[in-house]
């Protein structure tokens, strides 16, 4: 023995290298032979429900599928058909190749394949040309390259991931999702021998408006099957399948839903995903598809024949449906483009972020009255849409009904942030310098895309918070932003729910409506119709109009879009009938008072007109009632008496006390109001009226010490004492509204820092006291 290794040490030592030159090779780090492929994504619903499927970078379909993922009848039978010996053999089977080349060159024979699934793989993968002598000589030595580089199970693996599959069709996988609308782990037997026969001839006959299997392809299979039964038991509830009718689903049935929502995420996600899982609801998509199409249909004599909607879930900010335009193939109205990424001027859509700012901002509350007159602010006049003025009128029907003159005049007020400031904050791109809008921004000057507008929207449910659009399921939210204190916010969807919906047929038959905050806008020129809501969970956004920017008389917000918004918000009710709103708790620190309506004040016993509104204690402007003012009438004289008295001679009359812009509006409106009577002769002022109240806690001129650390618990008790025909009595600190009480009633007030404060107390009847205190916090 050791004579034997000593005369073929050379040899052995050889033998020895060589098989460590082979390890090494193999346990070398080689790129993965998926590595020069790009690959098709699938994107799916929120219900995993198909949306389409993409091309990859060389307009082929093809997934990467594990090895382990693939059905066991696919490998047993491409072995059985393709390569029975492909576990023994180095990437060549010698006797194979001597009968194909003896048959196709020796004996002038049909040309006989002999490639091994190895030799197939390497032809694919170095894209080489096999039909020369030399280029065989080529693939074999690939084909061994393969064999020393990578394992059996990575050859076989990557061989179905390259093999054609008929059409732009390449790969087991994305032949699996197209033919039979399943991965290729799901596929029965019958479904199994198709994928295995077809990269042998991927031109077999397929009939694409039916998906019929020409003879020729069903033959091969059934050939295939024969051969599988001689190694293979099989079912005979299996065996009965191969004679049913094979039907290949085609590319061009494929689901081609959402396409400019899925060609969004393609743009700004780049990513090698080839499975992703988007925030879309499919069935809420084609709600809306459809109510749009028959939405077009029914106005396209009027010129309407585009319009763009999105859908987002308010408590995820998830994007449930997107349109981008009336018809993605439609060239005659680019149908191409995202109209919801397109920047357009809003009109009166952010109308109300203006309010909301004022309600912050301690300019109103949403019944303050505002004047709806002609004015001046500076060098800019704007006028209302009707070109008219209605006078006075409170926030919220300034609002629902979008008076220009008192958003302009809000707007004019807002300081830290101004509304292009806030515009800013709330990340609406592309805007021009502040100057260069000026206060016409509050009537659209700048513009907006839909996507952007619907997040503005949706922020004013979510309590004031800002947070951007989700497109992908996986994403993680960023921490949201405060744009809006969440008591503005909630009473500005208040304000907007009480715009009456117009009523339609769909609408009657419901029994349950849900509530909607919603508003109009229309662009200058009528190049843009919008209406901006929320409903249930959701804000959504209606754009009607043309991707040119031409004008239309149609494109007026509440006639055109305003019934596509409200048709697409029963439809998705009528599908979904336990849509409800949010049960969002009412925002800390926010109160409701009564007030005199036609003032917006605090409410007087003089006033005629009584209601409520919501008010932020330290914040909300309120003031006494002085529209409605009580006057000694001499009852034969009719003018205004001094005092003393004589109530046998006098009675007491309520006047109406109007500035005189808006006593001009009323008289222009062919309602003069009477003028009240003059008291310019009387030497003092009339007295009637009773005894004022009288603040008896806090004292006069103390100064109250506070430990900081305890002052949730210091607190300091407002007591008045009043007339006897007194039923609320009205506390301010600073002239800010801090509470209502009735008479004899105590309101606590917690100090929040040092300094001195004015205390005041004014009751119903317009009377008032006041004091000033100090108060010191000290450590």
């Amino acid at each position: 023995m050791i004579r034997f290794i000593i005369r073929q040490q050379n040899k052995l030592m050889a033998l020895l290298l060589l098989t460590i030159a082979l390890v090494a090779i193999r346990l070398y780090p080689h790129a993965p032979l998926s590595e020069p492929l790009t690959f098709s994504t699938r994107y799916y619903d929120n219900n995993n429900q198909l949306i389409r499927m993409t091309l990859a970078n060389d307009d082929r379909y093809r997934l990467w599928t594990p090895l382990e993922d693939i059905s066991p009848d696919i490998v047993n039978g491409l072995l059985l058909h393709e390569d029975q010996w492909f576990y023994y053999h180095v990437g060549i089977n010698p006797f194979s190749l001597m009968r194909a080349f003896g048959a196709t060159y020796l004996t002038g024979g049909n040309r006989q394949g002999a490639s091994t699934i190895t030799m197939q793989l390497a032809r694919m993968h170095w894209r080489l040309n096999t039909k020369t002598i030399g280029g065989k000589l080529h693939q074999i030595a690939r084909a061994i390259q393969l064999e020393l580089m990578y394992s059996k199970h990575d050859i076989l693996e990557a061989y179905l991931n390259y093999a054609p599959f008929g059409r732009n069709i390449e790969s087991v996988g994305a032949a699996s999702f197209i033919y039979f609308n399943k991965p290729p782990s799901q596929v029965n037997l019958p479904e199994a021998l198709t994928l295995v026969v077809l990269p042998q001839s991927p031109t077999y006959r397929v009939d694409r408006k039916t998906g019929f299997a020409g003879k020729a392809l069903v033959k091969a299979r059934n050939q295939l099957f024969e051969r599988w039964q001689e190694k293979y038991f099989v079912d005979s509830n299996i065996a009965a399948l191969f004679s049913q009718k094979l039907v290949l689903r085609q590319p061009e049935r494929m689901p081609f839903g959402a396409p400019h929502f899925i060609n969004q995420i393609i743009q700004q996600q780049h990513s090698d995903a080839q499975e992703i899982k988007t925030t879309l609801d499919n069935n809420l998509q084609k709600i809306i598809s459809r109510q749009v199409n028959l939405f077009i249909e029914r106005n396209r004599i009027k010129g309407i024949n585009n319009a763009s909607v999105i859908l987002v879930d308010t408590q995820t900010m998830k994007v449930k449906a997107l349109i981008g335009s009336a018809n993605y193939f439609d060239n005659s109205i680019q149908g191409q483009v995202n109209g919801t990424l397109a920047k357009r001027s809003p009109g009166s859509t952010l109308k109300p972020f203006i309010y909301a700012l004022g309600i912050d901002q301690g300019v109103l509350h949403p019944r303050t009255i505002l004047k709806d007159v002609a004015t001046d602010f500076g060098s800019y006049t704007p006028e209302n849409f009707d070109r008219n003025f209605r006078g006075p009128i409170s926030a919220t029907d300034a609002l629902i009904h979008s008076r220009n003159i008192p958003a302009v005049w809000v707007a004019s007020k807002l300081n830290n942030p101004t509304f292009y400031q806030f515009l800013i904050d709330a990340h609406i791109q592309k805007l021009a310098d502040e100057a260069h809008y000026g206060l016409s921004l509050v009537l659209g000057g700048g513009e907006v895309s839909p996507q952007e507008l619907v997040g503005l929207y949706a922020m004013l449910t979510n309590e004031g918070r800002w947070q951007p659009l989700q497109f992908i399921e996986s994403a993680t939210l960023p921490e949201p932003q405060k744009l809006l204190s969440p008591q503005a916010a909630f009473m500005t969807i208040d304000m907007l729910k009480q715009n009456t919906r117009p009523q339609d047929v769909l609408s009657k038959m419901q029994k349950k409506v849900v509530p909607v905050a919603w508003k109009t806008g229309t662009s200058w020129g009528f190049r843009d119709a919008w209406t901006a809501g929320t409903f249930g969970n959701y804000a959504m956004v209606v754009w009607l109009g043309n991707f040119d920017g031409s004008g239309n008389n149609a494109f007026v917000g509440v006639d055109a879009a305003t019934p596509l918004f409200f048709n697409i918000v029963d439809s998705i009710n009528a599908y979904y009938p336990n849509l409800r709103e949010s049960n969002r708790p009412l925002p800390p620190n926010l109160k409701r008072i009564d007030i005199c309506l036609t003032s917006g004040n605090l409410l007087t016993q003089w006033c005629k007109a009584k209601g409520k509104t919501w008010f932020i204690p330290g914040v909300s402007p309120i003031n006494p009632d002085t529209i409605f003012r009580p006057v000694m009438i001499d009852n034969q004289t009719g003018k205004a008496v001094c005092p003393p008295y004589d109530f046998t001679t006098s009675h007491l009359a309520v006047f109406e006390y109007w500035p005189s812009d808006l006593a001009a509006v009323f008289a222009k409106a062919g309602i003069p109001k009477k003028s009240p009577p003059s008291t310019k002769h009387c030497s003092s002022s009339q007295n009637y009226l009773g005894d004022p109240p009288k603040i008896t806690s806090p004292l006069k001129n103390v100064v109250y010490q506070f430990r900081a650390a305890k002052q949730k618990n210091e607190q300091i008790s407002f007591t008045a004492n009043s007339d006897g025909d007194v039923k609320s009595l009205y506390w301010f600190v600073d002239n800010n509204f801090i509470g209502q009480t009735e008479p004899r009633k105590a309101l606590s007030w917690i100090p929040t820092q040092s300094g001195t404060f004015k205390i005041l107390v004014l009751d119903d009847m317009g009377r008032s006291d006041s004091r000033n205190i100090k108060i010191e916090l000290f450590d």
